[in-house]
Parts: C-alpha cells; sequence; structure tokens
C-alpha cells in the first residue's frame, strides 16, 4: 500500500486538533451552564461573555495571525499544499453548502419538535447577528491582509470566509441545544471540520486560514449571544432608555445648571 509522506497528515493533524479544542471548550461551557442552573442562576448568565468561552477562538485566531509572519507555519502551509496536490483529491463543491448546514439543522430540529433554547424569532436574531459579526471580521481582514490564494486565483485567502461560517454555525448549534442533547449540540462540529478540510482540498486556502476562520466564527457566535438581549431590548422597546435633564438654578444668590441624567 502506498506510503503517505509525514506532510501528507499536517492538514488532518491540524484541523483534528481544531475539532479536538473546540470539543473540550464545548464541554466546560455546557458543565458551566449545569451549575449555573443547579444553583439556581438566573437566565441572565447564560447570555454573559465568559473568558473561558474565548480561549478555543483566541488560540485558533492566534495561530492564524503568527502565520502570516511565521516561516515555519508558511513553510507548512506549502508543503501541505504540495502533499496534497501530489494525491490529486477530487475536487467538489459540497463545501459551499455544508458551511450552513449546522445552522440549517437547528431550524430542521425545531420543525420536527426537538426544541431549542430559543424560538424561531429569537434564534434568526441570534444567528443573524453572528453572520453579521462574522463578515465584518472576516471581509475587511481579507481586504487588509492580501494574502495569495493556493490557486492564486486572487489575494483573498486570509482567513477563510466559509470556515467562518461553518464554526460559527456549529457553534450556534451547540448553544441552542447543549442544555437538552448534548451530544446532538456538537454534531455540527463534524460538517464544520468538513467545510475546512475542504477550502484546503479545493485548493481556495492555506491551513491557517482555515484555522483562523474557525477562530472568528466561534468568537462571532459566541458575541452573537452576549448582544442578544441587548439587542432583543431594542427591538421590543424594552431597553432602558437614558434620560437627561438640564435645568437652571438659583441657590444663595447665584445661579447656575443642573445636569440630572438616568441610566
Amino acid at each position: 500500500m502506498r506510503s503517505i509522506h509525514k506532510n501528507a497528515i499536517v492538514l488532518i493533524f491540524v484541523l483534528a486538533t481544531t475539532f479536538r479544542v473546540a470539543a473540550q471548550d464545548t464541554i466546560r461551557n455546557s458543565n458551566i451552564a449545569l451549575q449555573d442552573s443547579i444553583i439556581g442562576k438566573t437566565n441572565d448568565k447564560a447570555y454573559k461573555l465568559d473568558y473561558r468561552h474565548l480561549i478555543a477562538p483566541t488560540i485558533f485566531i492566534g495561530y492564524g495571525i503568527v502565520s502570516l509572519e511565521s516561516d515555519g507555519l508558511k513553510q507548512l502551509n506549502f508543503s501541505t499544499r504540495d502533499e496534497l496536490g501530489e494525491h490529486q483529491p477530487k475536487h467538489i463543491t459540497l463545501d459551499n453548502y455544508t458551511q450552513y448546514a449546522p445552522a440549517a439543522m437547528v431550524y430542521g430540529l425545531n420543525a420536527v419538535g426537538i426544541k431549542g433554547k430559543h424560538n424561531f424569532r429569537d434564534r434568526t436574531i441570534i444567528y443573524a447577528t453572528s453572520q453579521l459579526i462574522s463578515a465584518a471580521f472576516v471581509l475587511p481582514l481579507k481586504h487588509i491582509v492580501k494574502e495569495e490564494r493556493p490557486d492564486g486565483s486572487n489575494n483573498l485567502s486570509f482567513p477563510s470566509g466559509h470556515t467562518a461560517t461553518s464554526f460559527s454555525s456549529a457553534q450556534f448549534m451547540f448553544r441552542e441545544y447543549k442544555d437538552t442533547n448534548f451530544w446532538l449540540s456538537i454534531s455540527g462540529y463534524s460538517l464544520a471540520v468538513f467545510t475546512g478540510v475542504y477550502r484546503t482540498v479545493n485548493d481556495k486556502h492555506w491551513v491557517s486560514d482555515v484555522v483562523a476562520g474557525a477562530g472568528f466564527g466561534i468568537l462571532s457566535t459566541e458575541l452573537a449571544y452576549w448582544l442578544f438581549p441587548k439587542i432583543n431590548g431594542l427591538l421590543t422597546g424594552k431597553e432602558k432608555k437614558k434620560a437627561t435633564l438640564v435645568m437652571p438654578y438659583y441657590q444663595n444668590k447665584g445661579f447656575g445648571i443642573g445636569l440630572v441624567q438616568n441610566f
């Protein structure tokens, strides 16, 4: 059987590590949520941005940023691309669709009666917010970094938008089902990893682009859940509005201006 050079497994190793770190982070986050429910904390806790939720995305984004200047990581990108090219894997376009699959599964599961954390309206607000945040990260960076794609088609390689979308969708699925069905909640990550792998197999992204994209995707969804109570308050008119009152006053034979502000 044809032996495979060690560089041929680099892509699988890096992306498997990405999945493992993400899975460990989701398990930790699930345990935090369970502890909070046991001690009777309010639902607002679920929307707080805990630094522990940012460990995995910080590692992934950091790897991608360092790779832009590290000769060793750049060489890893090139050797992985060359090794994949030697084995000539079949290029498919399924990654264009799997990037949305975890989010589609959330809506499908709710439609057949497997309810997630939020109703249709609220989860749509959260998912839309995550995609807007992801685009706000990814699109400007592509034009700022101007990294050439492996296939030479343009200079918009870093970070991977498809991977960011797929991991934001997978994180969305996790957050919706982690409290009711943990194994179902992490199933979206397999589709996210598949998307990332095939962005590299299809010669559209370097390994580092994919890893960074995963980080931006997870981060975008975490920020979307954190922002949801604020956005929902604005949409429903329940957000407490600031009120400022400025009025003149006369006291002890002197004039002045008083400022009263309600936060």
